[in-house]
């Protein structure tokens, strides 16, 4: 905020005036489509891995990193403590749908271990990690964002929710996946919105 003092007839009058940041005058939510204000919603995504969209997944839990915070002070230093970046650590991410005849989560939970496989073959060693694919849809349908997330493999599978005679909900499959690290595609870009006319 920026003041500025006019003599007017002997009359001092300030004037107070904003000037905006050259920053946020050039932050824009949306640039192929200026007229959205909407941010984009959370039901409409779809998760891929092996080449193939994994069908019936109902919700997914955030991609989520910390970083640890390193304190250290030398003896002469002020009074303060010094603050620097350590390791960073991934949240692991939860998939859940409801059960069906499906196996993409049961496969992929049996190469970590699969009961009764016999002796030495319990693991699936050489491919019980995978690169998954997380996208984002608007209310159109089209695709607005991706992340890659590398190396993953399921830590937990719960292959039916728990029964309750008195609840009519849907039996829920879930897997629970370690990982590595994620990253935005950005191949992807902002697609232009469709309009449609009425007849």
């Amino acid at each position: 905020m920026k003041k500025l003092r006019v003599a007017l007839a002997g009359v001092v009058v300030i004037c107070c005036f904003a000037v905006a940041s050259s920053s946020l005058a050039d932050s824009t939510p949306f640039v192929v489509n200026p007229d959205r204000f909407d941010p984009y919603k959370q039901y409409k995504f779809r998760v891929k891995w092996d080449g193939r969209y994994i069908a019936g997944i109902s919700e997914v839990s955030g991609l989520r990193r910390r970083t640890e915070v390193i304190t250290y002070r030398e003896g002469g230093d002020a009074s303060i403590v010094r603050r620097s970046p350590g390791l960073t650590t991934y949240d692991p991410i939860v998939l859940k749908r409801g059960r069906t005849h499906d196996t993409a989560f049961e496969q992929w939970a049996n190469k970590v271990w699969n009961f009764g496989a016999g002796m030495g073959t319990e693991v699936s060693l050489k491919d019980f990690r995978k690169d998954i694919i997380i996208e984002l849809y608007n209310e159109a349908g089209q695709l607005v964002m991706a992340y890659k997330v590398y190396r993953c493999w399921p830590s937990e599978y719960v292959a039916l929710s728990s029964f309750n005679a008195n609840y009519t909900t849907v039996a829920i499959e879930s897997l629970t996946l370690q990982h590595e690290g994620w990253e935005r595609d950005y191949s992807i870009m902002e697609p232009q919105e469709p309009t449609y006319n009425e007849p």
